[in-house]
């Protein structure tokens, strides 16, 4: 429909800046002629469009366009909170609470069928302070150190410029500007210690939207293994991957990707036994025999 199509440009254009009309076109998979006529519909609804010409020529909506509460319709409404209290059910913050409260207040419904219950990531209270600080430090901009012990037992001093956290893999995630290496890293919140903020201000602005959408700073393991039928399920719960093949009896080939030195992916393999059999990469399967025989040892010196 032409007004969903009008609203969706309204906000795309509040996001975006400065589009191209050919831009405009393609992300709404109409042609250029049909969004100039839908430009023009919103500057005569009172919606402020700017024309910008040249090589970074384009449309955008001035700056001081606020967008109305009535922009948003109920049910959209009801997403926006179902979004907010799966994150509170996460991450304990005041200003999450507090934006939580005015999007119920404008919320006269609240009758979403679909609810997130994300507190599998809450953490204990010793976590939840070292959230808090961090959160703090971004907010001033200003340095932190810790103790950080890394995924081959290494403990060193760290000074980071703290970006943003991230909840990925079962855990809280720093993504850190490292000024000695010139890059960005990511350290697991549960291997720090001693964190403090310290007087030193960045270096430099990040952007944090491109830096989340760059990926993972850590080393991705793809994985193929030949699995038995009888854990073909825990495979699909566990693995996070797909069934790439399926055999008469059952066994199927199974594909994933995790972080390298997760042990948490690295556990659940072990846990299926014989069930299962590295195809892929050939360096885990010499890990997982390494293991098998320290396993071994251990418990026949017993």
């Amino acid at each position: 429909m032409k007004i969903d199509r009008l609203m969706g440009l309204v906000v795309y254009l509040l996001k975006h800046g400065r589009t191209s009309a050919q831009k405009l076109a393609e992300e709404f998979e109409v042609s250029s002629r049909t969004i100039m006529r839908d430009l023009e519909s919103l500057d005569q609804a009172g919606i402020p469009i700017q024309a910008f010409y040249g090589v970074d020529g384009g449309y955008q909506i001035m700056d001081s366009y606020v967008l109305e509460k009535q922009a948003v319709t109920r049910n959209e409404y009801d997403w926006l909170v179902t979004a907010l209290k799966g994150m509170a059910s996460a991450y304990a913050s005041k200003s999450l609470e507090r934006t939580l409260a005015k999007i119920e207040s404008l919320n006269e419904r609240g009758n979403n069928a679909v609810s997130v219950d994300l507190s599998v990531a809450a953490e204990d209270e010793e976590i939840k302070g070292l959230l808090k600080l961090l959160e703090d430090a971004i907010g001033k901009k200003r340095v932190v150190r810790f103790l950080y012990t890394n995924s081959h037992e290494e403990r060193k001093e760290m000074q980071v410029e703290p970006v943003c956290l991230q909840y990925k893999w079962y855990n809280w995630y720093l993504i850190g500007y490292h000024e000695k290496h010139q890059d960005y890293c990511m350290f697991k919140l549960i291997r720090m210690e001693d964190l403090r903020e310290t007087d030193i201000r960045y270096t430099r602005d990040h952007d944090v939207s491109e830096i989340k959408s760059s990926g993972s700073r850590e080393k991705i393991m793809h994985v193929r293994l030949y699995g038995k039928a009888c854990v073909r399920a825990k495979c699909r719960e566990y693995l996070n991957g797909r069934i790439v093949q399926e055999f008469e009896n059952g066994d199927f080939m199974f594909c994933f990707s995790a972080p390298e030195h997760e042990t948490f992916w690295y556990g659940a393999i072990l846990s299926f036994g014989n069930h299962v059999r590295i195809i892929e990469p050939p360096e885990l399967k010499e890990r997982i025999l390494k293991t098998c025989r320290e396993i071994q040892a251990e418990y026949g010196s017993s």
